[in-house]
């Protein structure tokens, strides 16, 4: 287990590694890095929400990275960052982006797609207590490519 809800395998899967073949196991610092976001973020935002939080994407070795065409500066490859979703319509993803942002240390945290009411999945980061920023964004497409705002 990486933490109290969330299990290993939850942690690294990933279809596209799976169909792909891509290891997607991190070492023993990025494992360290996972447990550290989920004491921080993680768990407590679960106990705020008290259910069930999907979590859409943790960990991403380099490889699998590439695969999908995330950035080369993802903080997944590290295993400090995690996505997040209110697949199971406990609590909406403004609200667990609300919570995060005036009650948890983050480093980044990204207000993913979605509308002015709700993002489609929240993205969140953490480093450190020093190295945390607190820098809010919002993804946006347009022609195609994805833009960043801070907010």
């Amino acid at each position: 287990m990486i933490s109290k809800h969330i299990s290993y395998k939850e942690g690294v899967y990933s279809t596209t590694a799976t169909r792909r073949g891509i290891d997607n196991n991190p070492n023993d610092e990025q494992l360290a890095n996972m447990e550290l976001i989920a004491e921080k973020v993680f768990e407590p935002l679960r106990e705020w929400v008290d259910g069930p939080i999907k979590v859409n994407s943790f960990f991403r070795s380099v490889d699998l990275n590439k695969a999908i065409g995330g950035s080369s500066k993802s903080q997944h490859c590290h295993g400090q960052a995690i996505d997040i979703d209110d697949t199971f319509g406990v609590v909406a993803n403004s609200d667990m982006y609300n919570y995060i942002k005036n009650n948890l240390d983050f480093d980044q945290m990204i207000w993913e797609f979605g509308d002015d009411d709700n993002p489609n999945w929240v993205h969140v980061s953490y480093v450190s207590e020093e190295d945390n920023r607190r820098r809010c964004l919002r993804a946006k497409r347009k022609d195609g490519k994805t833009t960043y705002s801070i907010i």
